[in-house]
C-alpha cells in the first residue's frame, strides 16, 4: 500500500514537548521555556508549509494540564492567545485554515475570542490547516463524540445500524482532516500523551531527543527522510511478503 501519495506525509502531528525542561537546564522560569516554545512552533509551521504538507496539528494544552501550578497554567493560557494575535497575519497572509480542538468552553474567555477571532479572519483560506489542539484530550474527544452520535440516535437522526468509522470520524472535533500520518514527540518520551487517538491510528511516530524550543526545519526534514523509510501496510502485507 505504498506509493506516491506516502512519500511526503499528508498531515504531521506534533506534541510539542520539553519546553519545561528545555528551560530549568538553561536556569530559567519554566514560562521562558513555553515562550521559546511559541517561536519553535512558528519555524515549524513555515517548514510544513515550504514542504507542502496539507495539515498539522500541535499540542498546545491538553485537558490534563489543569493539573500545573496555576502560575503556568495562566502563563500559557495568556501564551497562546498572545501568540494568535501576533501571528494572525501571518496565518492570514499564508492562507493557513485554522481549527480548533478541544473544549474551548472550558479556556478563560480572552482566549476563546481570539480563537473565533483567528478562525473566522482564516475561514476562506484554502492552504494549509493548522489544528491548534487547546484543552484537549484525545479520550475527551472520543466520548464527545460518542455523546454527540448518541443524541443524533435519541432523536431518530441516526440508525444504530449506521454507526460506523466513517460516521464515528464526522463527529470528531475538525472531521475534514486527513488522518495523521507522521507523529513527532520531542524530548524523547515516547508515549502518545492522549493525543489525536483516533487519528493516529496508523500514525508513523518520530522522536527527537531534541526538546522543541530547540526545533529548526532540518529536524522536519529528518522525521520526513524517516518517514520515508517506512513501509506502510496498514495490516496487509508488502509485495515482497
Amino acid at each position: 500500500m505504498t506509493g506516491e501519495n506516502e512519500i511526503m506525509p499528508r498531515h504531521v502531528a506534533v506534541i510539542m514537548d520539553g519546553n519545561g525542561r528545555w528551560a530549568v537546564e538553561r536556569g530559567l522560569d519554566r514560562t521562558e521555556g513555553h515562550r521559546q516554545g511559541r517561536y519553535a512552533a512558528r519555524r515549524f509551521m513555515r517548514a510544513a508549509d515550504d514542504r507542502g504538507i496539507e495539515a498539522v496539528s500541535l499540542y498546545a494544552f491538553s485537558t490534563e494540564n489543569w493539573a500545573r501550578p496555576d502560575s503556568e497554567v495562566s502563563a500559557l493560557m495568556e501564551l497562546i492567545e498572545t501568540a494568535l494575535v501576533a501571528e494572525l497575519a501571518e496565518l492570514t497572509s499564508g492562507n493557513v485554515q485554522l481549527r480548533v480542538s478541544g473544549r474551548r468552553t472550558e479556556l478563560p474567555e480572552p482566549l476563546q475570542r481570539a480563537l473565533r477571532t483567528a478562525e473566522e479572519a482564516t475561514a476562506e483560506n484554502d492552504g494549509m490547516y493548522l489544528n491548534l489542539c487547546v484543552n484537549y484530550g484525545g479520550q475527551v474527544e472520543i466520548v464527545d463524540a460518542a455523546k454527540s452520535i448518541a443524541k443524533k440516535v435519541q432523536a431518530g437522526e441516526l440508525s444504530v445500524d449506521d454507526i460506523d468509522e466513517q460516521e464515528f470520524g464526522r463527529h470528531l472535533y475538525v472531521p475534514e482532516l486527513p488522518p495523521v500520518d507522521l507523529l513527532i514527540r520531542p524530548g524523547g518520551d515516547l508515549r502518545v500523551s492522549n493525543f489525536l487517538l483516533w487519528q493516529i491510528a496508523y500514525a508513523e511516530f518520530y522522536v527527537m531527543e531534541d526538546y522543541w524550543p530547540d526545533f529548526q526545519p532540518e529536524h522536519l526534514d529528518a522525521a520526513i527522510e524517516d518517514y520515508r523509510r517506512r513501509q506502510r501496510r496498514f495490516g496487509g502485507l508488502a509485495l515482497e511478503e
